[in-house]
C-alpha cells in the first residue's frame, strides 16, 4: 500500500466528474487500499478518489474513533437512492486543509454501491455516515463543501487557503 498525494483546492481535478468503474479489478482493489492508507495517514473519515487525482467513481470511509476498531467502507459506483431529513454538520475536508465549515446536508441517506469485492450492497445511513458519504459522494461530480456556502464564508475560505504555507499547498 501507499500514500497518495492529496489534492489541496483549487486543484483542476477536484472539480472533474469521475467516471464509473467498469469493472473491479486488482487494480481497483489496490487504489482502494491505497486510498485508505491515504486517508489514515492525513487523518481523516473519508476520501474520494479524485482527491487523489483518479477520477474513478471510487470513495472510501471510516468513521470509526480513535479508541474503536476501524470500519473501513469501501463505495464503488454509489449512487445515492433516497434523502431523508435535514442536519447541519461542521464538515472539514482534506483538500481543504485547517477548513471547517457548517453545511446543511440530508440527516439519512440511503446508498447503493459495489464494495472492494465487487458485490453489491444497500446502506442506510445516518449521523456522521450520512454526512461522509453525501461529502465524498459530491466529490466524484466535482462538487466541493465550499458551493453549499454563502459567498462571504467561500470568499474567506479560498483567501485562508491563499494565505496557507507553500509546503501545505504541495509546491
Amino acid at each position: 500500500m501507499a500514500v497518495l498525494p492529496i489534492r489541496i483546492y483549487p486543484d483542476k481535478v477536484l472539480r472533474e466528474k469521475a467516471r464509473p468503474v467498469e469493472a473491479v479489478t486488482p487494480d481497483i482493489q489496490q487504489l482502494v487500499d491505497d486510498m485508505a492508507e491515504t486517508m489514515y495517514a492525513a487523518p481523516g473519515v473519508g476520501l474520494a478518489a479524485n482527491q487523489v487525482g483518479v477520477l474513478l467513481r471510487v470513495f472510501v470511509i471510516d468513521i470509526a474513533s480513535d479508541d474503536e476498531p476501524s470500519d473501513l467502507r469501501v463505495f464503488i459506483n454509489p449512487r445515492i437512492l433516497d434523502r431523508h431529513g435535514e442536519v447541519v454538520w461542521k464538515e472539514g475536508c482534506l483538500s481543504f486543509p485547517g477548513v471547517s465549515e457548517n453545511v446543511e446536508r440530508a440527516e439519512r441517506v440511503v446508498v447503493q454501491a459495489l464494495d472492494r469485492n465487487g458485490e453489491s450492497f444497500t446502506l442506510e445511513a445516518d449521523g456522521l455516515l450520512a454526512i461522509a458519504i453525501q461529502h465524498e459522494y459530491e466529490h466524484l461530480d466535482g462538487e466541493l463543501m465550499i458551493d453549499h456556502l454563502g459567498p462571504v464564508r467561500k470568499r474567506l475560505v479560498q483567501r485562508k487557503l491563499q494565505k496557507r504555507p507553500a509546503v501545505e499547498a504541495g509546491s
